[in-house]
């Protein structure tokens, strides 16, 4: 059942109900899903939501809710019915276009910055697999004399992130083209750091994710090939050509492939690799310097 329009809501109640709704379906975070869209609903924070909680909805208020209740009954994500999604402080315009900014991929930026932190105020990074370019200017944002490339195979992804660099990073020297991985990058144009999220998941475990992924997100940000490394193989193998010297590279890699990616890096003459584990503690980037 749809709350029905005729019937006196308040905040309090519409929260009670729905949190109910969702749990009676398996819903992921109920509560705190039904508080991030009444509160997109009504323009109000998780906190005036408490503040205001014996506050009726009008009619288009609830009209609004009821809508993105259905949606979010179908395990649409919640970051899609937003519109946005948080990450390392920022919020992001995302939509079906683009993977949503995961917490774990926040600790590829802080490889980022630890990689660059003694480099002098300018130098150039390529965020392959760009998506909609979260990492690229979440590391901008923090290094703003250097100059970031962000690279796609989706036109439709960089739409959203050449969107999310205006309203984030104007004025900084962000820029994003389609191609890929290493044929977007112009001939001749070497980099002080390669970043990238790769697809990483196994094909058979992408077959098999859960639908608010599986029926969501972009299946060629997600998909890895038949072990999760197709896409990493390849640019572990070509980033030496691209990189300055002692330039290096960073990975984010699924839980169980540090080893493999780490063993990938060395074959192809990288030094100094590193594991480095995200706020869960699983080793989620693996880096490396280019030797010569």
């Amino acid at each position: 059942m749809i709350p029905p329009p005729d019937t006196t809501w308040t905040i309090r109640r519409l929260l009670a109900w729905a949190q109910q709704d969702f749990q009676s379906r398996n819903i992921e975070s109920p509560r705190l899903g039904a508080e991030l869209l009444l509160g997109h609903c009504l323009g109000k924070t998780r906190l005036q939501l408490i503040l205001d909680a014996d506050q009726p909805l009008d009619t288009a208020e609830l009209n609004a809710f009821r809508e993105l209740l259905r949606r979010r009954r179908k395990s649409e994500p919640v970051a899609y019915l937003l519109g946005y999604k948080e990450f390392f402080g920022l919020s992001f315009a995302v939509d079906a276009r683009v993977l949503i900014p995961r917490p774990d991929t926040e600790t590829l930026v802080d490889v980022a910055l630890a990689l660059s932190a003694h480099r002098p105020a300018t130098g150039r990074l390529l965020d392959l697999c760009t998506g909609s370019g979260c990492v690229a200017l979440a590391f901008a944002l923090r290094r703003p004399g250097w100059t970031v490339l962000g690279t796609d195979l989706s036109p439709e992804a960089l739409e959203v992130a050449r969107g999310n660099a205006a309203n984030l990073a104007p004025g900084l020297d962000v820029t994003f083209a389609v191609g890929d991985l290493f044929a977007a990058v112009p001939q001749g144009r070497h980099f002080d750091l390669i970043v990238a999220n790769p697809p990483y998941i196994p094909s058979a475990e992408a077959d098999a994710l859960d639908s608010g992924i599986a029926d969501f997100e972009p299946r060629l940000a997600l998909d890895g090939g038949d072990d999760g490394l197709a896409v990493v193989r390849r640019i572990v193998h070509q980033a030496s050509g691209w990189l300055e010297p002692e330039g290096a590279l960073a990975l984010e890699v699924g839980f169980d492939q540090a080893e493999s990616v780490e063993a990938l890096l060395t074959q192809e003459g990288f030094v100094e690799v590193r594991r480095q584990r995200d706020y869960a503690k699983v080793v989620r980037v693996v880096s490396g310097q280019c030797a010569r």
